[in-house]
Formats: C-alpha cells, sequence, structure tokens
C-alpha cells in the first residue's frame, strides 16, 4: 500500500463521523427513514474519502461531505410520484399511470383495505370461501362469461393461458400480430416462456383462413389471435374475421384465445375507438378464452382479467403457475 502524505492523512482525519452525521441531519426533518440517512453518509463519505486518496483538490473536504449530504437528502425528500398534466395525446398513458381511478373507487378501496376484510370467508358458513366470488358475479353480469380469473397483468394472463391450453404444444398465430409491447414483452418470447411451440402463419400484412387451417395438426394446442392495439397495417392487408377463426377452432377442435390487449366492456363502439373490439362481442364470437388489462379501457389497477368458457377457466384456476 502506498505511503500516505501527512496532507491526505490531515484530509482524512478532517471528515466527520457517521454519527455526527447522523445528528446534523436528522430523518424527520427531511421525511425519511433513519436508515436512509444513513446509507446516504455512508456513500458521500466513501466518495470524498477515494477523492481525497486520489489527489483530488478539496480545499475543505468536511464542508464537502455535508454539502454532499444536504444534497442527498433534498434528493430524498423530494416526491417520487407527482401530479402532471396529461398533454401527450395519448388517453391511457402507460408511462403516466394508466387509467386515472375515480374518487369512489378510492373511498370504496380504502375502506376495504384500511381494514380487515371477508376476502376469501363466508362469513354465512364461518368457512373459507372464494376471493373471486365477487367478481365473478359481476362480470357474468357484464359479459357472456362463464367465470373469471384474475392476475397481475395481461402478459401474465396470456402466459397463463397459452401454457394451460397448449404446454408442449403448438400454438398457431398470424405474423401480422406477432407484436410487442411495452416493457419489451414480445409474443414470441411469451409462448415460449409459456412452454408452447411458436407456429406462424401467413404474411405481416395478409393472412388467410386457408394459412390457418394448413397449419392445424395433432400437435396443435390452440389458436392465438392477438389485437393490435398499439399499432395498424395499412393498405394491401387482410386479416382473418374473429368468427371465421373461432368457427374453424370449434371444427378443429382446439381452443381459441384472444389477446385483447385494452379490453372494452362497452357493447357498442366507443367514439374514437370504433375498431376496439370489446369483451362481449369477442366471447360471442366462439372465443374460448380472453383476456385484457384492468388498468386500461376498464379503468382499474393493473391486473390481467381472463374470460371465457368455465371448464378452461377452471384449468387455469388449477394452474400451479396462477
Amino acid at each position: 500500500m502506498a505511503e500516505v502524505s501527512p496532507g491526505v492523512r490531515a484530509a482524512l482525519k478532517s471528515l466527520p463521523s457517521v454519527d455526527d452525521l447522523l445528528k446534523a441531519f436528522p430523518p424527520e426533518n427531511y421525511r425519511v427513514t433513519r436508515p436512509q440517512v444513513r446509507s446516504a453518509v455512508r456513500a458521500v463519505l466513501a466518495e470524498v474519502r477515494q477523492q481525497v486518496l486520489d489527489g483530488a483538490d478539496i480545499p475543505d473536504p468536511a464542508s464537502a461531505v455535508r454539502a454532499a449530504v444536504r444534497e442527498r437528502m433534498n434528493v430524498l425528500a423530494k416526491p417520487r410520484l407527482g401530479s402532471v398534466l396529461n398533454g401527450t395525446g395519448v388517453v391511457l398513458h402507460t408511462g403516466l399511470g394508466r387509467a386515472p381511478l375515480s374518487r369512489h373507487v378510492l373511498d370504496r378501496a380504502f375502506c376495504s383495505l384500511s381494514g380487515y376484510a371477508s376476502l376469501e370467508l363466508d362469513l354465512e358458513t364461518g368457512k373459507r370461501g372464494e376471493r373471486l366470488d365477487v367478481v365473478t358475479d359481476l362480470f357474468k353480469a357484464l359479459t357472456p362469461s362463464e367465470g373469471v380469473v384474475v392476475v397481475n397483468n395481461n402478459a401474465a394472463a396470456v402466459l397463463l393461458m397459452l401454457n394451460t391450453a397448449a404446454d408442449g404444444e403448438e400454438v398457431v398465430v398470424s405474423r401480422g400480430q406477432l407484436v410487442e409491447i411495452g416493457g419489451s414483452f414480445r409474443m414470441p418470447d411469451v409462448i415460449g416462456k409459456a412452454g408452447a411451440r411458436l407456429v406462424e402463419v401467413g404474411t405481416t400484412n395478409r393472412t388467410h383462413l386457408s394459412d390457418y387451417e394448413k397449419a392445424i395438426s395433432r400437435q396443435t394446442g390452440a389458436l392465438l389471435f392477438v389485437h393490435t392495439s398499439n399499432y395498424r397495417v395499412e393498405g394491401f392487408t387482410k386479416e382473418v374475421p374473429l368468427p371465421a377463426l373461432a368457427a374453424l377452432a370449434k371444427k378443429k377442435r382446439v381452443p381459441l384465445l384472444v389477446d385483447l390487449g385494452s379490453g372494452s366492456l362497452m357493447d357498442h363502439p366507443i367514439t374514437g375507438l370504433a375498431t376496439e373490439p370489446s369483451v362481449t362481442g369477442v366471447l360471442k364470437t366462439g372465443a374460448d378464452l380472453a383476456s385484457f388489462s384492468g388498468d386500461k379501457l376498464l379503468g382499474g389497477p393493473q391486473a390481467g382479467i381472463v374470460v371465457g368458457r368455465k371448464r378452461w377457466l377452471k384449468r387455469l384456476h388449477k394452474n400451479p403457475l396462477y
């Protein structure tokens, strides 16, 4: 180890101790915890100590440490989340919190979450209940679904559907629907993680019903239809309508899975969103399972919601991934 010069030794000796800095920057003054202050203090001391050893010209190391700690504490005290005005032109902006929750919803949520609740308890029998009972009744009333399964987000919902229906088997998808969504989630990767094998049909701009029919074999576990809500291909294009694809799936006795993305519960077209398919419409066409987000057009918290036929929903519920 190199010999430390008297000047460097004096500079190091002048550095305040951790305890002195903790007293100088009480956590209550910055609305942070003591461990946060301690971590910031130690990090600053280590940085300044190294700068001194490297020969940096620091006239007053002790003052430099205090100034650096004060700067870090001000950063820690600043709220990470702040209210903003959405001027992006994107109503459901994933970087701005997605769908804003109404005051009524927040008030009801506060009442339920601020104490104990009968989440999985039948108050009449005293026995354990099912946490999905409440939302199951709601989705049965709002859609033709025979039940519901709720997971963390729509990517998880799609993965759960694929793993349940086609683990170790093939999934047939149009090339024009192999999308990438926010967070770099790519449909081919999700299919692979689900344990299924991707079979691409058609081309980027045109896919025919015959393409699906030729691809179906004994190894086919499911047909997957992905609604491309975040982009559009225009011009010389063709996509197989869902009713035709559902009829083919029924004929070949393979399940049809639909990734709706945003997922509208409105039966009639929404102004400006005429091309957004409704959950009800998709189920009425004959889809076995359909998934969508809870934090987009539904206007709720982040969630992945799966609706459809009871026998498939039961299989989702029994899947260890769930």
